[in-house]
């Protein structure tokens, strides 16, 4: 197949998605389709009929769908988009290789259209990233500097009936922000005029790779936004050639917090926002619960002062911020007052910020996790069980379901098993049971007024269903 894609001009030219209803892919295909381009695609999931709603919106917002069969790859003029892995035998690849359509993959399109962009904003880091893209889109919108957004998880503040899957919002063509990934190398295709990194820490790749990769991500950036609380982001200040910092704790931070103002409760966060370079201070109050979101406040307020916003400006707008689907999202309380949340995290760092969360308040927590593959498991594993075993107490319970599996080669050797029992060693309490089916039983049978079921785990959109499915039979 031709894979010249990355050099040629793309305007106007249809693009045909495969997987289209990804959390990836769909912002991606909303935000092409917004900026002139014909748009068809396909999805197993369709093909299964799941989820229907999400597949009959798209249709009726100009969106052409087709079976996985091959069949809507019918010109050498369109752009095949396509995840890296996905392999030759797929219906759609195969068609489009027969016809010498030019083939791009998901994070090249995006950094494509990033990069024309005069004014672009990209959140780099291992974790928080959607959250800060969702919080510094909030910021440029109210200001009225109308962004393009790409985001990997739905933004609650642009969500309306014409865009009830709001992981994108089309905005100017002039003004950007998007998450870049780390994961799969593809950071490195941006150029951003303010590139913000939140932090480096394990997740898909070593810290020594991750080392090089966001490194080269301050280099190239016009102004780099830096957290100073992550020794590692903080080991690349000299790569960048101007910045902006933050912190809660670090020493010499350009926007930091008065330590003494921060006043936390299980609905949001109080404190006062300081602007060293100006010696001025500002109130916060952000509607949402966590340090990490208190860490993430910043980096969108310092994103927001490298583009020009001021401080006070940004701080005031987040009042308003009402976070992300599946960020520590609290799907319904039981008549029993038991909580359910539905959550994203899946790597330490994300879990970590999760729990912590959970445990600022009482209650017992359950704490439900699907690992989003065998290769992550492997790779974070440990990482991960030290995380449970840390942060949960003696009377709080993890329950592990056998990881996501796509199909394919993968190795499957290192399972769930063998992470709860690191769990279990390392003092904490946690159950393997292979099923998710069987997991949602075992949290009906242990849960009691004033608990807190998280749910938890990455790239599986019934997760949502399952967390509304043990709210609905709650007593």
């Amino acid at each position: 197949m031709d894979n010249t894609a990355s050099s040629e001009p793309l305007a106007g030219r249809p693009l045909f998605f495969c997987g289209i209803g990804g959390s990836g892919m769909l912002p991606l295909a909303q935000i092409a389709h917004g900026l002139g381009h014909p748009v068809a695609g396909s999805d197993r999931s369709r093909d299964q009929g799941r989820p229907p709603e999400k597949f009959a919106w798209m249709e009726a917002n100009g969106f052409t769908l087709f079976p996985q069969d091959g069949s809507g790859v019918t010109s050498a003029e369109q752009v095949l988009v396509a995840s890296a892995a996905i392999e030759d035998t797929v219906p759609e690849v195969a068609r489009a290789k027969a016809l010498g359509c030019a083939r791009l993959s998901r994070a090249e399109l995006l950094s494509r259209l990033f990069n024309a962009a005069d004014f672009s904003v990209a959140v780099g880091g291992t974790s928080g990233k959607s959250t800060v893209t969702g919080m510094i889109a909030w910021i440029l919108a109210e200001a009225g500097h109308d962004p393009t957004v790409m985001n990997g998880a739905v933004m609650k503040n642009f969500v309306s009936p014409a865009n009830p899957f709001a992981s994108a919002r089309i905005g100017s063509a002039g003004v950007f922000v998007s998450e870049v990934d780390e994961s799969d190398g593809s950071i490195a295709l941006y150029r951003p005029t303010v590139g913000v990194l939140l932090n480096v820490s394990l997740d898909h790749k070593s810290i020594e790779e991750l080392r090089v990769l966001f490194g080269d991500f301050v280099g190239t950036s016009g102004t780099a936004v830096i957290n100073l609380d992550s020794v590692e982001a903080g080991y690349l200040l000299p790569r960048a050639a101007r910045k902006v910092t933050f912190g809660i704790r670090a020493k010499g931070a350009d926007i930091s917090v008065e330590p003494d103002s921060i006043d936390m409760s299980e609905l949001g966060i109080r404190a006062a926002v300081v602007d060293n370079r100006r010696r001025e201070m500002f109130p916060l109050i952000l509607p949402m619960p966590g340090m990490h979101n208190l860490s993430n406040a910043l980096a969108a307020i310092a994103a927001a002062s490298a583009a020009g916003i001021g401080v006070g400006h940004a701080a005031y707008a987040l009042r308003g911020f009402k976070g992300l689907a599946r960020r520590f999202d609290v799907i319904g309380t039981s008549p029993g007052g038991i909580s359910v949340i539905d959550d994203f995290g899946h790597n330490p760092e994300k879990c970590a910020a999760t729990l912590r969360t959970l445990k600022v308040t009482p209650g017992k927590v359950i704490a439900f996790f699907q690992p989003h593959g065998y290769g992550p498991l492997r790779q974070m594993g440990e990482e991960l069980a030290q995380t449970f075993a840390r942060e949960l107490g003696p009377d709080d319970i993890t329950i592990m379901c056998d990881p996501v599996y796509f199909g394919g080669s993968v190795d499957r050797s290192v399972g769930t098993e063998r992470i709860v029992d690191l769990v279990n060693a390392a003092g904490g309490k946690a159950e393997h049971i292979a099923s998710r089916e069987a997991c949602g039983e075992r949290i009906l049978a242990l849960a009691r007024p004033g608990d807190r079921i998280a749910v938890m785990g990455a790239r599986d959109d019934t997760l949502t269903e399952f967390a509304r499915s043990i709210l609905a039979r709650l007593r």
